[in-house]
C-alpha cells in the first residue's frame, strides 16, 4: 500500500519531466559544405590521377585510391580527392 502511495505522488512529477524541452543537438558541418575550398578544384574531376602529382595541394589533403583504407574522422577543413577504378579523379570534397 505504501508503494502505491509513493507511486501516485511521483507520477505527476514524472509526467512533468517528460514535458521539459530537450536541448537541440550541436550543429555538425555538413560534408557538402565547401569549408576546404574544394570548389576551386572541381574542374579536375575526370582528369587522370597523375595531374595531382604536378600540383601544390593544401596541407593535409588526402588522395584516396579506390581500395585505400581511410580513417572515418571528420575534418571539414581537409580536402579529399577520391580516385575511381579507372584511375581518374572521381570526387573532390571536404571531410
Amino acid at each position: 500500500m505504501r508503494g502505491i502511495k509513493r507511486f501516485l505522488l511521483l507520477a505527476p512529477l514524472c509526467a512533468l519531466a517528460a514535458c521539459v524541452e530537450a536541448t537541440p543537438p550541436a550543429q555538425v558541418p555538413q560534408p557538402g559544405a565547401d569549408s576546404c575550398n574544394a570548389a576551386s578544384f572541381r574542374g579536375l574531376v575526370g582528369q587522370p590521377r597523375g595531374v595531382l602529382d604536378r600540383m601544390t595541394l593544401p596541407a593535409g589533403t588526402r588522395i584516396i585510391g579506390p581500395r585505400d583504407a581511410v580513417t572515418m574522422d571528420f575534418n571539414a577543413g581537409r580536402m579529399n580527392f577520391e580516385i575511381g577504378e579507372d584511375g581518374r579523379i572521381a570526387k573532390i570534397g571536404c571531410y
